[in-house]
């Protein structure tokens, strides 16, 4: 039976991330673990709206009675669940991948495709969205929007704001990924690698 390995800002019963290729570096362990507090914290969402889920259909089914707000919490809450869930993600390594090529690549040339990836694409991708998003949330509280529905939701800048929320966190993560790439290649900032 092998031990997982030591991976520093973990608890003992945390998992470490997939990934063990690229070494941790204190910067990126403190991102990375406020990110994956968050989305642990985040991902009782999916509990609630399972309840609500149910709570719905039995009042649709069993009473006959309908209800737009209803509905759109079920996907107020699945959105923030999705939103948060993408930079917890990228931490833990489990974001989808196609490795038809990575897998027979070394890790300095993933790390090199990766930090290149998270530098060029990634992160002036998320500043793109961050940037068109917070005009678009500050109208919607300007113009204290809600659902068009009738019965619908009022403070439709509230899950509007989650973007904001989600691409901030990811921004952190990515820029956590980008330090521990940099660490393998250039030996900055130190790397802590995995004892095991």
């Amino acid at each position: 039976m092998s031990e997982k390995p030591i991976v520093p800002g973990l608890s003992a019963g945390d998992d470490p991330p997939a990934d063990t290729t690229l070494p941790h570096t204190r910067p990126s362990d403190a991102m990375e673990g406020f990110v994956r507090r968050l989305g642990q914290l985040a991902s009782w969402v999916w509990a609630i709206l399972v309840l609500v889920i149910v709570f719905n259909v039995i009042q649709r089914y069993v009473f006959g009675i309908g209800a737009i707000w209803l509905e759109e919490v079920q996907w107020h809450i699945y959105g923030v669940g999705f939103i948060i869930g993408l930079s917890y993600a990228l931490t833990a390594d489990r974001h989808v991948r196609v490795d038809v090529l990575a897998e027979r690549w070394g890790a300095r040339t993933k790390a090199w495709v990766e930090l290149l990836g998270i530098a060029v694409l990634l992160l002036p991708f998320i500043i793109a969205i961050l940037a068109a998003g917070v005009p678009f949330v500050e109208t919607s509280y300007a113009l204290n929007e809600r659902s068009s529905a009738p019965g619908g939701l009022p403070f439709r800048w509230v899950i509007k704001s989650f973007i904001l929320w989600g691409f901030g966190l990811l921004f952190i993560a990515a820029l956590a990924r980008l330090l521990r790439c940099m660490a393998l290649l250039f030996g900055w900032p130190k790397p802590i690698w995995p004892r095991g």
